[in-house]
């Protein structure tokens, strides 16, 4: 017999197949392989739900740069002087001086409400 033989793993054969002995070495490091994988589950979890807020966030910042975009369209309409002036005629009644505001009344005798 010789050297190489004697410290190769035995397979013997059975009903089943061959039999593999598994190695010191080798089940020290599969047991290793195990903990880092289960060791790596949480930071995958933290991993993902920071990315999920990520994308969260982005949407939320486009909604608000949208909003901001509304309110800055608001901003120069409401710099506009006649546009301004329209809006105390409907909204507040105002008129200049020596005109004379009409108000329609519908057929129930409430006042039509504009809207402002």
């Amino acid at each position: 017999m010789n050297a190489r033989a004697a410290t190769s793993p035995t397979v013997r054969p059975t009903a089943a197949g061959p039999r593999v002995r598994i190695s010191a070495r080798a089940s020290v490091l599969l047991v290793v392989v195990l903990i880092l994988g289960a060791l790596s589950i949480a930071p995958l979890r933290a991993y993902q739900s920071q990315r999920e807020r990520l994308e969260q966030l982005q949407r939320q910042a486009q909604q608000l740069a949208a909003h901001n975009r509304g309110l800055e369209r608001q901003i120069v309409r409401l710099s506009d002087p006649v546009f301004l002036e329209r809006l105390a005629r409907e909204c507040l009644g105002m008129v200049h001086p020596g005109e004379i505001a009409f108000v329609t009344v519908s057929k129930i005798g409430e006042p039509n409400q504009p809207d402002c």
